[in-house]
């Protein structure tokens, strides 16, 4: 399982980094809180700009055991960017989801592999030229493990 999420990371990087030049392409690190289960995780997100105001977002998450429950995620989201200054935009976004959730309880016991869909808002603030602060309010509809999931993270621009 780990072999094929990095397997797909790699040659999602490898794509947006080769057309990294058509358009805008960012990297960033976050934070993420997921409510089912209280489960706090870190993740990256790169972030593909094709055409202005319209992103497609990859982003992988791993969070921490909480419970005997530990998950990754992996999503693929777009965002249709809105300014509203030269320094801050929001964006609704909406993607689909795959989760892997990993339990040691009698709960739910064994591993569990999930398909789904992410549906929310997200904000961003430039910091200095290429640096930015994201924040990300979306709603995971998984069966059984529907939640909400709040981001926060700093993003490099190329």
């Amino acid at each position: 399982m780990k072999k094929i999420i990095i397997l797909a990371l790699l040659t999602v990087m490898t794509v947006l980094g080769a057309q990294a030049e058509a358009g805008r392409f960012s990297v960033g690190g976050q934070f993420s809180y997921a409510s089912k289960r209280s489960m706090a995780g870190l993740g990256v997100q790169l972030q593909y700009e094709p055409v202005t105001n319209l992103r497609v977002a990859p982003e992988f998450i791993y969070y921490f055991e909480n419970d005997g429950l530990s998950a990754s995620n992996v999503n693929v989201n777009l965002h249709y960017v809105i300014p509203t200054s030269a320094s801050f935009a929001l964006y609704p976004l909406a993607g689909f989801s795959y989760a892997h959730f990993n339990a040691d309880t009698w709960l739910v016991g064994g591993s569990v592999n999930r398909c789904g869909a992410n549906i929310g808002l997200g904000a961003q603030y430039l910091i200095k030229e290429h640096i930015t602060f994201f924040t990300e309010q979306r709603f995971q509809i998984i069966k059984d493990f529907n939640q909400s999931v709040t981001l926060l993270g700093l993003k490099y621009t190329f």
